[in-house]
């Protein structure tokens, strides 16, 4: 998800899906962020997100998908709870199962609950603010105050997110990788665009990847909102900081630009202001707890050589080096093919200056501040998840099917390259010889 440097991406209407996730550098070692209750306290009544729900597109894909249940069962649930600890116990479960839910229908366990493709990302987020909806409308039996509310709220998102899911095997012998998605987003320009990032997730989260080098990779995934607050108050920070010391390699992913693989070497600290999912725009510096140590720039660690090499698919992969910088005494932005120039201030990474950049920009800030130098990680944008030409209203159509079938499959590709690339894995299980994936139960 681009707003700048989109060249190409932006010649169609799914150009709008070309923003690159970019926000600000991850917190200190030290990086508490207030949270969503901070945010949230006086927890606003369903907004933005919300209203979309009551449009035809939104309504066909719950139906289709058989999630439609959800947030009805879930609203059940909380009706019944009697105390704010039943309410958050309701919260986490439902939210867990949903996430579970939506992995295991896109990996072809359980009920396909209608005929919608089950490799689709968007019954999950749907669902999730269908639920978020019921839980900022509910009415409990006891005193329920805007920040306890919120909390809720929280705790719904983190478990529905898979970001209280990340599990791995104890043991040695498999590489572990962490991967994050993304959210729909641009939905008053489309409603019915889904998110390539957000699909590759629930199709990995939990498998083994067969890496070139003969070993295995376990993948345990999450999904981010596109929205500016979550991460201002330390979203990415507080899901990614217990795992980075204890995996071999992570990923951020997110849509990037029409027919190719993007690689962003640089990541800058600064946010364009393009509207988030709830329509709000931010501008300026990336806001980290520690601003006096905030770097302008960070640098992937990906094996980026290694995977442009590879054949992992139909896309062209490329190592993008282009950022947008203040020169060192300049006052107007330039435009640099070759990377951040010494003592430039950042206007744009390789993946722009929306989410993707920023999500890139806090993992890899957040990989530096715990002394993690030797871990592979930075980002990853996919080509525009694209409708057929001439089609302007049908929730799914071939070309999307095909589009993202072949997405997700190199996704999965360059994931298996980048960990084989790597050093030998920290920790891990061990698996049976074969080939190809395999899944690893919890």
């Amino acid at each position: 998800m681009r707003t700048t440097a989109l060249g190409p991406a932006l010649a169609a209407v799914v150009t709008a899906l070309s923003l690159s996730l970019s926000l600000a550098p991850g917190a200190s070692p030290a990086f508490a962020s207030p949270g969503p209750a901070a945010a949230e306290a006086a927890v606003p009544g369903p907004g933005v997100e919300e209203a979309r729900l009551d449009r035809d597109v939104p309504r066909e894909i719950l139906r289709r998908s058989g999630f439609d249940g959800e947030a009805p069962r879930f609203a059940a649930a909380l009706r019944g709870a009697g105390s704010y600890a039943g309410a958050e116990r309701a919260v986490v479960r439902h939210g867990a199962a949903l996430w579970r839910r939506a992995v295991d229908r896109a990996q072809g366990r359980g009920p396909a609950g209608g005929d919608l493709a089950r490799d689709d990302d968007r019954p999950l987020y749907w669902a999730r603010l269908a639920m978020t909806r019921e839980l900022r409308v509910w009415e409990p039996r006891f005193g329920l105050s805007g920040e306890a509310r919120a909390r809720l709220l929280d705790r719904l998102e983190s478990s529905s997110r898979g970001q209280d899911a990340i599990r791995y095997p104890h043991g040695r012998g498999v590489k572990r990788v962490l991967l994050t998605g993304f959210d729909p987003f641009t939905l008053d320009r489309d409603v019915r665009i889904g998110n390539p990032s957000g699909a590759a997730a629930l199709a990995l989260d939990g498998t083994l990847v067969r890496t070139p080098d003969g070993g295995w990779a376990r993948v345990e995934t999450a999904v981010f909102p596109v929205r500016w607050r979550d991460f201002a108050d330390g979203t990415v920070e507080r899901a990614l900081r217990p795992h980075l010391p204890r995996v071999d390699l992570f990923t951020t992913v997110s849509q990037g630009r029409v027919g190719r693989f993007d690689l962003e070497r640089f990541n800058g600290a600064w946010r364009g202001g393009f509207p988030d999912n709830e329509n709000v725009s931010s501008a300026g510096p990336v806001p980290v707890d520690d601003p006096a140590t905030r770097p302008q720039w960070t640098v992937t660690s990906l094996p980026y050589e290694a995977i442009t090499a590879a054949a992992t698919g139909p896309f062209p992969v490329y190592d993008n080096t282009q950022v947008t910088e203040v020169p060192a005494g300049g006052t107007a932005p330039v435009v640099r093919a070759e990377g951040p120039t010494p003592g430039s201030a950042a206007r744009a990474g390789g993946g722009g200056d929306y989410l993707s950049n920023e999500i890139a920009y806090r993992a890899t800030l957040l990989r530096d501040r715990l002394g993690l130098a030797d871990l592979p990680g930075g980002h990853v944008h996919t080509p525009v998840l694209r409708f057929g030409a001439g089609s302007t209203d049908a929730v799914e159509d071939p070309e999307l099917l095909r589009n993202r079938a072949a997405i997700t499959a190199q996704v999965r590709a360059i994931v298996a390259t980048a960990a084989g690339a790597g050093a030998g894995s920290r920790a891990g299980a061990r698996v049976g010889s074969g080939a190809g994936e395999a899944r690893v139960g919890r």
